[in-house]
């Protein structure tokens, strides 16, 4: 199991819910490997968090106490929080086949199910194509610098400008002078209450 995925499965704290069916029942670490078939040490390690058990092992835990998998990855008892390493972020282009991308960008919040926005990390290299798409977005430059064309209106942004708007309607970016620029990108899922029908639904930032 990668890293990554053993991080993100550890932030449900299945060991924590295996207890606390455990102590809500009233029975040790003992009775509950003769009930399940499974041994005692390795319980405890599934309780302290130092091993997530296969789907198999869990089922055999869940069997004991009459509850299904859903208890331990439902949403009411999913994770505070989700962590995304730098190590683990996936790079991808605006567009793919193409040999030169305009932009490359790094999901910053994909481990998230069901989030109401997506934020990502931008290297601008060239000039991408106007497109649109629902909801607003936020654009924070962090280097370099950016030209932003909005419909008919240019707006030029620094290293530590920031800019909010409408993405239904058309937008590009360009850095400036091609010398490639970074910034922080964030769009909602929800759609502003003055949406316009967009002629563009690429799959873009």
């Amino acid at each position: 199991m990668s890293d990554a995925v053993g991080e993100h499965l550890r932030q449900y704290a299945i060991g924590a819910k295996v207890r606390a069916l455990r102590l809500a029942k009233g029975i040790g670490l003992v009775e509950l490997g003769r009930h399940s078939g499974l041994s005692a040490g390795l319980l405890s390690k599934i309780e302290r968090g130092l091993l997530v058990p296969p789907l198999a092992t869990l089922t055999r835990i869940a069997m004991v106490f009459g509850v299904g998998l859903d208890h331990f990855f439902s949403e009411q008892a999913g994770p505070l929080a989700f962590v995304t390493r730098k190590q683990d972020r996936l790079r991808l282009p605006d567009v793919t086949g193409r040999d030169t991308p305009a932009y490359l960008f790094e999901s910053l919040d994909y481990p998230a199910t069901d989030r109401p926005m997506d934020a990502y990390i931008a290297e601008f290299q060239e000039a991408s194509t106007p497109h649109s798409h629902p909801g607003p977005e936020l654009v924070y430059v962090m280097r370099g610098q950016l030209l932003l064309r909005l419909e008919n209106a240019d707006f030029e942004l620094g290293a530590g400008d920031s800019i909010y708007f409408d993405s239904t309607h058309d937008h590009s970016y360009r850095p400036h002078r091609r010398v490639p620029c970074s910034g922080l990108v964030v769009v909602a899922r929800t759609t502003l209450a003055r949406e316009r029908p967009a002629p563009s639904q690429r799959a873009q930032i």
